[in-house]
Parts: C-alpha cells; structure tokens; sequence
C-alpha cells in the first residue's frame, strides 16, 4: 500500500498584474482559472517526489480580464511502494488534494493584498480539478528524470 508524506512546500512565483482595460461601470468579467500539475521523481532518490501545482489566469484579446496572476508551489513528498500505476494515480490526487487548499488562500490573500475584491476559489476535492483524474486508470504524470538532479 502506498505510504507518503509532504516534507516541504514552497510558493515558487506568486505574482499579479493589473491590466489597463477600459471597462463599463457594470461590466462583468469571466475569470476562469488554468490549473496543471507537474510530478517529478528526484533522480538521487527515487522516494522523493515533487508536485509543482500552479494556477493561471491571464488576459486575452478575446477574453479580456482585469488582471493576470500566476501562483506556482512546489510540494516534496516522501513517497514509499508506489509501485502500481493506480498507486500514481493514487498520490497525483492525494498530492494534489493537500497542496490545494495552499494554492487556494494564496490566491485569495494576494489578490486581497492588490486591494481588489479577494478571489476566492471553490473548496474542491483533488479528484475534480484535472478531468484526466476523474477516470479509474487515468491520471496527469510527467516523469522526467533528467529534470530534476
């Protein structure tokens, strides 16, 4: 049975930048926000595990938004007898589901912090932000050895 354990987490870009649009007094704006997940094995020990959980929102000609942010963290998990390809799938959730409720108060404390209504994101479970974990067999998974050293 898969056995982890989150070691550290760290915010590795947190950034915000209001953009110069002109707007009607009521106008409405859709913010949609662009979530990925990156899971790499560390090559010098193959039971430590980063997540890089990032959240994106940026402005398009044709999706015009008030602002642009970006919050990225890098969690390290120690991860034993992840052996099964549902024990992956497994930690990519689980992970996903502990690093989020981080990810969620830094977006709203640095939008608060741009004195602008504070964005707040829905409480959601780990298996309900990326469509590829909600199958049985399927999970986001980018193992790349030689990235991580």
């Amino acid at each position: 049975m898969i056995q982890y354990s989150m070691k550290a987490l760290t915010a590795d870009e947190l950034s915000f930048k209001v953009n110069p649009i002109q707007a009607q007094p009521n106008a409405k704006f859709e913010i949609k926000p662009y979530f990925s997940r990156q899971i790499r094995q560390a090559n010098e020990n193959p039971k430590i595990n980063l997540v890089i959980l990032e959240c994106k929102i940026e402005s398009t000609e044709e999706s015009p938004k008030p602002f642009n942010l970006l919050a990225r963290f890098v969690g390290v998990f120690e991860v034993e007898n992840m052996t099964t390809e549902e024990d992956k799938r497994t930690f990519a959730v689980n992970a996903t589901e502990t690093m989020f409720p981080y990810l969620r108060a830094a977006i709203t404390n640095l939008t608060a912090d741009a004195l602008i209504n504070p964005l707040t994101l829905p409480a959601v479970s780990g298996a309900t932000i990326f469509p590829d974990d909600r199958g049985a067999k399927q999970f986001t998974l980018n193992v790349d050895p030689n990235v991580v050293n």
